[in-house]
């Protein structure tokens, strides 16, 4: 049996998510979590062989959670699930170390194949972010200005986007006030930014917020 553990913080996509699979004969799923910390109370007790992952959940998102998951179920394959585009996060998560990256609008179609790649040790993305994943590897000069950045100034940058100040983003992350001002100024020199406002407008235009 293909142990699995489904992480989305909303119930109705876990139960499509559920319904889907149960169909399977040999896929049990073990656990569902609404939230990170709950991915990985479980995983800190058990590992599982598949772990479906939303990348936008709270509290953390999936690409922090995926840091944690290799630490403590280094097994664990991950698919990333995501309602954003693949031109948006694929290669983010492939980079990660996510094992697949699925859209929520195609997983009706592709959960099961998906689950299935994963699980034998490959990779499993769309023909599209291949696509990407090449582009990025041989053409790093044709890259969006938000893929240039770090893991960590992604962070701040999804959270200055959101609203969030420079001192509740110290608190969040567990930095000084100093270091995020200096990763936010990393970030508008980046992107050739020179406002909070700019950086929205940005975020919008590329999709990068629901």
């Amino acid at each position: 049996m293909i142990s699995t553990l489904i992480a989305d913080d909303h119930l109705l996509i876990r139960e499509g998510l559920r319904k889907i699979l149960s169909e399977e004969e040999d896929i049990e799923i073990v656990y569902e979590a609404e939230n990170g910390q709950q991915v990985l109370d479980y995983l800190a007790g058990q590992s599982v062989q598949v772990l479906i992952l939303d990348i936008n959940m709270p509290l953390m998102s999936g690409l922090d959670i995926l840091k944690y998951v290799h630490k403590l179920s280094p097994d664990t394959r991950v698919l990333i699930l995501s309602m954003y585009p693949e031109d948006r996060f694929a290669v983010r998560a492939l980079k990660a170390g996510a094992s697949g990256y699925i859209t929520k609008a195609s997983a009706g179609d592709e959960l099961i194949s998906a689950v299935r790649k994963v699980i034998e040790g490959a990779r499993y993305i769309s023909p599209e972010a291949t696509e990407m994943l090449v582009r990025e590897l041989s053409k790093p000069s044709d890259r969006l200005p938000h893929e240039t950045l770090s893991e960590r100034e992604f962070q701040i940058l999804m959270l200055l986007v959101k609203g969030k100040n420079v001192r509740s983003i110290s608190e969040d992350l567990g930095l000084s006030v100093n270091t995020v001002n200096t990763y936010r100024a990393r970030i508008f020199e980046k992107m050739s930014l020179k406002s909070t406002q700019e950086l929205v407008r940005y975020a919008y235009d590329h999709k990068l917020l629901e």
